[in-house]
């Protein structure tokens, strides 16, 4: 006796699957989704599977350390999200809100990134959308997002809360730098062992008293212990001192490629790079997203990686990231 083929999910039971499947790439694992739908790790997998039986198609492949899209898999995320976007829509509709972007946004940035290379995409938003304001507010310390009234965040670093959603949208780069005064008097180092004889600078936000260092090409891993002359949390603080010959520093790029550029900082071991931070874009979790945020989130989404690709001599590419 032949069996009948699995019966097609609900819509509404379909909507939940693709919310699942898109959170899944967002947040770059099961067990990241699963934290941010507040479920449990077998049930976003059990939903993954049931969308691929229903659409007869694999659309993740997954290993023990990663996760890939397939080209279906690509192609259901980008049609996904439209639907999604669409059935939002509606929603807004037939609420009354329209689907025309207005009001404001509180966005927290951290301070170098929202004075310097995010103002750009900022500004182009605001350009797109006549009838939206932001109030753009720098802090490097973790968004509360219910007490201090924040629709979204953009985030440099790894993101430990389970209660926001988080894109991954781009990786920034990190290099060793220093001033020429402090070489004056040793060689040009050529291996991460001879750093450790250097004055240093320390990001505490990122790094206090070792970094580990990896090869571009070979991947070796080499940490690097020192005692810092000068800690900040301030990626500004710490550029002005490394330009003023006060250490070595590991910092954004982006950041530094101007003054490498004009000779005030010199690029050091150009071979070997600090781990790159992921940047991330961050909201609270909720039944539905006014078009603002919907618009503010995808035009960053779309714009940030170009940026950061361009602050750090890389020209205009857009690709973000490989999601974690």
């Amino acid at each position: 006796m032949r069996r009948s083929p699995p019966a097609a999910p609900a819509t509404a039971d379909r909507l939940e699957l693709m919310q699942t499947f898109i959170r899944i790439v967002d947040a770059g694992s099961l067990s990241s989704a699963a934290a941010q739908l507040g479920t449990t790790q077998p049930t976003v997998s059990r939903r993954l599977q049931t969308l691929e039986r229903a659409l007869g198609l694999r659309l993740l492949q997954r290993s023990t350390h990663a996760m890939k899209l397939t080209e279906d898999g690509a192609r259901c995320y980008e049609r996904a999200k439209e639907l999604l976007a669409s059935w939002d829509m509606l929603e807004a509709d037939l609420r009354g809100a329209g689907d025309e972007p207005e009001g404001r946004l509180r966005v927290v940035v951290p301070h170098a990134f929202g004075q310097q290379l995010l103002v750009g995409p900022l500004t182009e938003f605001l350009n797109r959308h006549a009838r939206v304001s932001v109030e753009w507010l720098l802090y490097d310390r973790v968004a509360d997002f219910i007490a201090d009234g924040i629709d979204c965040a953009i985030h440099v670093g790894e993101v430990h809360d389970p209660g926001v959603v988080a894109i991954r949208v781009a990786e920034v780069p990190r290099i060793v730098a220093a001033a020429p005064s402090v070489l004056a008097s040793v060689p040009m180092p050529t291996h991460p062992d001879e750093l450790a004889r250097l004055p240093w600078l320390s990001l505490r936000t990122f790094y206090r008293n070792e970094v580990s260092l990896t090869h571009v090409d070979t991947g070796e891993v080499q940490p690097v212990t020192f005692h810092p002359r000068l800690s900040t949390d301030s990626l500004y603080a710490i550029r002005s001192a490394a330009v003023n010959g006060l250490g070595v520093c590991v910092a954004s790029a982006w950041v530094l490629h101007e003054d490498i550029q004009r000779g005030r900082l010199l690029h050091l071991l150009p071979g070997w790079q600090a781990a790159p931070l992921p940047m991330y874009l961050l909201y609270p979790h909720a039944r539905f997203y006014p078009a603002r945020l919907r618009a503010f989130v995808e035009w960053m989404r779309e714009t940030i990686p170009a940026a950061v690709a361009v602050a750090t001599g890389e020209g205009g590419k857009k690709k973000p990231a490989p999601e974690r």
